[in-house]
């Protein structure tokens, strides 16, 4: 739970980042600085205070996304693993240990949810809780339309860059194949960029993307952050 936790927030710095160096958001921060120095008389400290403030803004939009996605999925699926993951059979849900001072320590993460029957007009995705319409380039399923959505894929920092997430995916794969799903899905959000690089080396392809999240509309137009849906065939 608590690498699940870690593997969320991590992305807010990179979020808010992304969302300050986005040519409207400077060309607004310079604007609300020289609001500030000329609304100060000349204040270069009251300028430094506007701009940080809208910087703090900007924070707290990103902080909002994910720290709401992340007290959601507490709440639903991570709530009971074992009900929800391990005990159906239609889902998986794997970990990675290794071996410090002969202790085992979980350094990954990686789930699996298994969908049976799916309408193609209508979409979900965890960002927004709501559906995406269809005109997303979707695959179209074989058989009954059945597929693996991928989630809470997380490995600690110091076990990045080993091959380790490739594992997980693959098992993941495996998984999906030996299950029957025609493909494995997932969302990701656009500051995650090392994770997007690796689900494309592995064959993964976007197949639409949106901006809106479970948050306020001002508040995910702010943020900037994209949410993309990945699929590969299997």
């Amino acid at each position: 739970m608590s690498l699940f936790h870690d593997g969320v927030i991590e992305h807010v710095y990179p979020a808010f980042f992304k969302a300050m160096s986005h040519p409207d958001h400077v060309g607004v921060a310079l604007s609300i600085c020289m609001a500030g120095y000329v609304l100060g008389g000349s204040s270069y400290f009251q300028a430094l205070f506007f701009g940080s403030a809208w910087a703090g803004l900007l924070y707290y939009c990103c902080h909002e996304i994910y720290h709401g996605y992340l007290t959601r999925r507490l709440s639903t699926d991570m709530a009971d693993i074992q009900a929800n993951y391990l005990g159906n059979p239609d889902s998986g849900f794997w970990v990675a240990e290794v071996d410090v001072d002969s202790q085992p320590k979980v350094v990954g993460i990686v789930a699996v949810k298994g969908e049976r029957r799916v309408e193609e007009e209508e979409r979900f995705d965890d960002w927004n809780g709501g559906a995406m319409g269809a005109g997303s380039e979707f695959v179209q399923d074989a058989g009954d339309g059945s597929f693996g959505e991928l989630s809470h894929m997380v490995v600690v920092f110091p076990w990045r860059r080993k091959n380790l997430g490739s594992q997980l995916l693959r098992k993941a794969l495996d998984f999906c194949k030996e299950q029957g799903y025609g493909r494995l899905v997932l969302d990701g959000s656009s500051p995650q960029t090392a994770a997007i690089a690796l689900y494309q080396k592995l064959g993964f392809v976007q197949t639409s993307s949106h901006s809106n999240t479970h948050a306020n509309r001002w508040i995910s137009k702010l943020a900037r952050i994209n949410v993309m849906r990945m699929e590969k065939l299997i």
